[in-house]
Order: C-alpha cells, then structure tokens, then sequence
C-alpha cells in the first residue's frame, strides 16, 4: 500500500503518508518496508536522517538475506559514511550483493573489474557482470512493452514542446492547447505524445493523448493514425487492446507512406497479433520503415536476420541493421551488437567493445543514472570521466553553463579534499563529517569562499 502511494503521490504530504505507512510495516517485521525505512533514514527523507540508524537496519536486513541492504553497506564502507572506510570488506558486501540479485552491486562490481579497484583488472569478469543487468533489463523491457520497440518518439514537435526544458510552463501548456483546438495538426500530435507518455511535467492521460491523435488523424496526420494504431496494440484505459483496429490505423498511415505505421504492420505480422504469423509480410513492411529511417524497424530487420525468422540466419545482415538502428538510439539493436561482440559472433570478438555497449545501452535505459547522481564508484574514482559530462552538459544547453561551473568547483572541491583525506592521512585521521561540522550546505559556503576569493583578486589585479 504505501509503494502504491508513494509512486502515486504528488505532494510531499502524500509521501509523508506513504512513510507513515512504511513505519507501521516495519514495526510489524516487513522487510520490503525495513529497506524504505532505511533509505529514508540514509538520504534524510523528511528530516529523518540518522545514518547510525540506518546502518543498524542495513545490517539486520543482510543478515536476512536483503540484497538491497548488502549493497547499501558496500556504498557506505567504500567512502567510510557511518563506518570504516574499508575497500575490502565493501567487496565482499558487493558480492554478496550482486549474489542476491541486485543489479546495483552488479554494475558496481563490473565498474570495479574494468578499472581494476581493489581487484585485478579483467574485462571478461567485468563483461559477465554487465551481461546480467544487460540481460536483466532487456528483459524487462520486452515483456513491459509486450513487443521490442522503443519507447514512442516525438515525431512532430513546435519549437517549444521540443526545448531541453524539462518542464512545460503553464501557460505555454494553455498556448499549445489552444493551438490545437484552432486545428493547428502538428500541436495536436505533439500534445497527443506528451500526454501519451506523460513528458515535460504533463501527466501521463491516455484519454487525453486519443483525444488530441484523434483529432490529428481527421485533419490527415499520419503520425497521429499510427499513434492511434499503437495505443491499441499496447492497450490502455482509453484504448483497450484492439488488434483489428490497430490493424486499421496502422494500415491508414502506411497507405499514406508514414515509417511508423509501416513498422506497426510489420509486428502485426510478425508477432500474429490479429493475423497470421507471416514473415514475409512482416520483412515487406520493415524493410519499407527502415527505408525511411525508422531505427526501430531498422532493429526488427537485424533481429529477424539474428535469430533466422522467417530468412536465413545472416549475421553480418543482422549486424548492419543493429549498427543502422544504433546509431539513432535504439536501446535493444545496442543490446545485440554488445552480444556479438561479447560472442564474436558475425564480428571480431571485442570484450572491450561488449563492455562499452553494454554500458551505452544500460544508460539509454537509464540504469546507471542513480550510479552517476550519487557518484557510487564513478565520481570518487573517476574524475575525468564525471568533467566530460559536465562539459556535454554545458555543451548541450547554454542554460547549463552556470550550474555546469559551480557543480564543477564543487567536484574539484570534493576531489582535493577527498585526496588529502583518503591518501595522505589515512593511517592518521579518520573521515572528517563536514555535513556535522559546517551544516548541510557546507559545499555552498566553501564555493561562496571560492568566488570571493576570485573576485578579490580580480580587483586587486586592475588596480
């Protein structure tokens, strides 16, 4: 119940509720809500902080089993948070993690084998742990989307609906809205996929989306038509799974030449999904699609060529697809050409290339962004690779510039004191807690001291 909320919840009231909730489970000897109770307790949820706290819970959950918590002390012994700083006990913390199931410890330790941390360097090791959150998420996001494709693109997009903002303003919202009941085609679509996948601050309304693509479809988008066509593939509240008519839609906007309806066809076909299975048809419609640049059908083509269906197995066929289909993005052609290159198969065998598609592909999928955000491995033990970011960051926005450079002195902030800390006096001080010492935003006040200090000697210069 309090999961349900507090996926669900849109206020901080709301989550309140939901740790309340976890409280009472974990009173009543939940486990499931011990490790809620336990992150909360960790990163400070509503003013609960207490790492000792959390520490004792993380404990007493590894010892019944909790993978979740093995992976939480192998985080907290590798920069000595609430504990000792020991590499070699966060090891075996790692493994018994990753033993368990967490894909976290997983990544950690391939992460730790690649670069070779308190471990000897081996890239086949690091490639098998890889290869098990790589596998897992595929998975994942076959079985969620029923069929292998890509989340929907925005294709028709107004300036504005395709900004790096994140969230849209609402007035701008209210703009687009009326836009689209003028008639303005192109806004339908957009606002029918915002809503359909629930983008830029905009909830996820797939009454909504049907509203708007079906307004699109009357005035002639075949976008819209093939939207309508995938909305009753998948099913959802406002368009139940329909075959027949998704059939309908999809065909309506291949006769009018659009690459995503001819690749709805295809899976059709493909799949059986209201017709019979017939590969033929199904390599017709995905070679039209990828024609057109559709990456998508671009993968469905290398996959039928991989795995021989309905064609001869051609692994070189099956390659050039992937290869078409990665380079726009396509999460799953990025999977298989990791596991050729893992195999060697109809490629040179490259565990250096497997590693670094897999890795490419696990953060398409966003499986490494909680890696990054609170720099497990990666910010302490890679600088150079946490500035290139950065840098595409401030690159990719001009808004970016600013934060891009105060998270930057931060980072070399952090950096040399970590390096005093850890490397020159480590027989001879433990950790300092500066968050104790000099308050949550400690960070802010040294930039603060930083900034001063160049302005300072800026003036003094043109004097």
């Amino acid at each position: 119940m309090g999961i349900k909320i507090l996926q669900e919840s849109k206020s901080q009231k709301q989550k309140a509720e939901a740790y309340v909730l976890f409280a009472k489970a974990a009173d009543m000897g939940n486990l499931k809500a011990m490790e809620k109770m336990a992150d909360a307790l960790l990163f400070g949820n509503f003013g609960l902080q207490n790492i000792t706290a959390a520490i004792q819970l993380y404990e007493f959950l590894a010892k019944e089993g909790s993978h979740k918590a093995q992976n939480a002390l192998g985080f907290l012994s590798s920069y000595g948070i609430g504990m000792e700083y020991d590499q070699a006990k966060a090891l075996i913390y790692y493994t018994f993690g990753s033993a368990g199931g967490s894909m976290m410890s997983q990544m950690i330790l391939g992460y730790r084998y690649l670069s070779g941390i308190n471990v000897l360097q081996d890239c086949e090791i690091a490639l098998s742990h890889y290869k098990k959150v790589a596998d897992y998420t595929a998975d994942k996001l076959e079985k969620n989307e029923g069929i292998p494709v890509e989340k929907v693109r925005l294709t028709e997009r107004p300036e504005n609906l395709s900004s790096n903002s994140e969230i849209l303003d609402w007035d701008i919202y209210q703009y687009y809205k009326f836009l689209a009941e003028r008639g303005d085609v192109q806004t339908q679509v957009s606002l029918g996929q915002l809503h359909l996948i629930g983008r830029k601050g905009l909830d996820q309304d797939y009454y909504k989306a049907l509203y708007y693509f079906l307004k699109a479809a009357k005035a002639g988008s075949a976008n819209a038509m093939a939207f309508i066509g995938k909305m009753y593939l998948e099913g959802n509240a406002a368009a139940p799974q329909n075959y027949a008519t998704a059939f309908k839609y999809f065909s309506m906007a291949a006769n009018k030449g659009n690459a995503i309806g001819l690749h709805g066809l295809g899976l059709l076909y493909f799949y059986g999904k209201g017709v019979p299975v017939n590969y033929a048809e199904a390599l017709k419609y995905f070679q039209k699609a990828a024609e057109k640049g559709w990456p998508n059908a671009q993968f469905q083509l290398g996959f039928m060529y991989y795995s021989g269906s309905g064609v001869w197995k051609d692994y070189k066929t099956a390659f050039k697809y992937f290869y078409l289909a990665s380079q726009s993005g396509q999460p799953l052609a990025i999977y298989y050409l990791a596991e050729m290159y893992a195999t060697g198969t109809g490629v040179l065998r490259s565990c250096t290339t497997a590693v670094e598609k897999r890795l490419i592909f696990l953060k398409k999928r966003r499986c490494i962004q909680w890696h990054y955000s609170y720099g497990i491995e990666l910010l302490y033990k890679d600088i150079h690779l946490a500035r290139r970011l950065y840098d595409m960051a401030a690159q990719t926005s001009p808004d970016a510039h600013v934060p891009v450079f105060l998270a930057l002195m931060k980072l070399e902030t952090m950096h040399l004191l970590r390096d005093i800390l850890f490397f020159n006096f480590t027989t001879r001080w433990k950790w300092m807690k500066l968050e104790s010492t000099l308050g949550t935003y400690w960070d802010l006040l040294v930039i603060g001291l930083i900034v001063a200090m160049l302005i300072f000697l800026f003036k003094n210069r043109h004097r």
